[in-house]
This record gives structure tokens, C-alpha cells and sequence, in this order.
């Protein structure tokens, strides 16, 4: 399964038609999105498949998840322990072979990994934890491996480049995974290619 996580950076960010795009050119099975808005709900009526989008409590922007093929079961969310000034999500897809976890975390270093530990505990024996994690080194989860690209992701006020975007996975195994060239967001989406073992 070909999987793509962006975060589109909510209002002044990637538009629906550069979603579109970047599914037309690299043809996934799964698009996931963090800082989703409402003027992305449009997507699966311009070009099918299925989709689902969740707004943070409090917030106009959200996770939001596009397929290729029907899911297993409705997309649920998980409450996630909340930091200081947004209340965040997981949003939670049950695809045929493994579950995956689209999450845009918090902050702050600790509290990121708290909220890692909750997704794992929380996900079946298969399964995959994506998107944007804010995460600045080693994210200290057992029983997952870090098959992301090693590639930055984003730059810090334009100048420093950080590895934010990131897949964690277990009960799977990786083929494939790296940076694509997009700016239309302050993130630079990634692309992973995953297989049951």
C-alpha cells in the first residue's frame, strides 16, 4: 500500500486542487492530511474514492483522510492528551491488512512522546502511526521501527530544517519511503510504501 501524509499547513497552505495533483502524479492508495479544512471535503466528489475529515476540538482545521478503496469499518478518533493551547486527535483508518494512525502531535518533546505511547497502546498487533509528529529525534516507542525518510521535512522559521513527518509501523514492513518536492506548504510531504509480512 502506497501511503502519502501532508500537512497542508490549514488556511494559507496546499489547496484542494494541489492534493488533487499530487494524487494524480503518484497514484496512492491513501492520502493523509493534517491541517485539514473544510475547503478540502471537495476531494472525493473531484476525483472518487473515499474520504473523512475531523476537526480538532476548538479548531476550523483537522486530520482528514482520503482512500483509494472502501474501509474496513467508520473512521473513529482518538483523544489524545492535550497540550497547553490545542486539544489533538488521532484519527484512526482500519484498512484491510493493518490499522493506521493519522496524527499531528504536540509540541513539546515530551508531551509528543506521551501521546505516541498512547496511539501504540491503543493499535493493533499490525499497524502504522503517520503524519506530522513535531518530533525532533529519536521518538523512544517500543515495538515500532521508524521507516520514514531521513530527509527534512520542514524548515523552522524558513532557516532550520527539521524531520518532523514521520512513519512509525509494526507487524508491517517497509519498501519504500521519501520526501516528495512540493511547496505548496510550509511541510514537505512524505511517501511510504508498506506491506504486511
Amino acid at each position: 500500500m502506497k501511503i502519502i501524509s501532508w500537512n497542508l499547513l490549514h488556511t494559507s497552505g496546499a489547496s484542494v486542487e494541489q492534493v488533487e495533483l499530487l494524487i494524480a502524479h503518484h497514484r496512492p492508495d491513501l492520502v493523509l492530511m493534517q491541517e485539514a479544512t473544510s475547503r478540502i471535503d471537495t476531494l472525493s466528489t473531484r476525483i472518487g474514492g473515499y474520504y473523512a475529515r475531523i476537526a480538532l476540538p476548538g479548531r476550523e482545521h483537522g486530520l482528514a483522510a482520503w482512500s483509494r478503496q472502501p474501509l474496513q469499518s467508520p473512521v473513529t478518533s482518538l483523544p489524545l492528551q492535550r497540550g497547553m493551547i490545542v486539544r489533538r486527535l488521532a484519527q484512526i483508518l482500519k484498512l484491510q491488512e493493518f490499522t493506521v494512525a493519522n496524527v499531528h502531535l504536540s509540541h513539546g518533546q515530551f508531551l509528543n512522546r506521551f501521546q505516541l505511547r498512547q496511539i501504540s497502546n491503543a493499535l493493533p498487533n499490525r499497524a502504522a502511526i503517520i503524519g506530522d509528529c513535531n518530533l525532533i529525534g529519536s521518538p523512544m516507542l517500543r515495538g515500532f521501527d521508524d521507516v520514514g525518510p531521513r530527509r527534512a521535512t520542514h524548515r523552522s522559521a524558513n532557516i532550520v530544517p527539521l524531520r518532523l513527518d514521520r512513519c512509525f509501523i509494526k507487524g508491517l514492513r517497509c519498501i519504500s519511503s521519501e520526501v516528495l518536492n512540493n511547496s505548496a506548504s510550509d511541510h514537505k510531504p512524505i511517501m511510504v510504501e508498506l506491506a504486511s509480512l
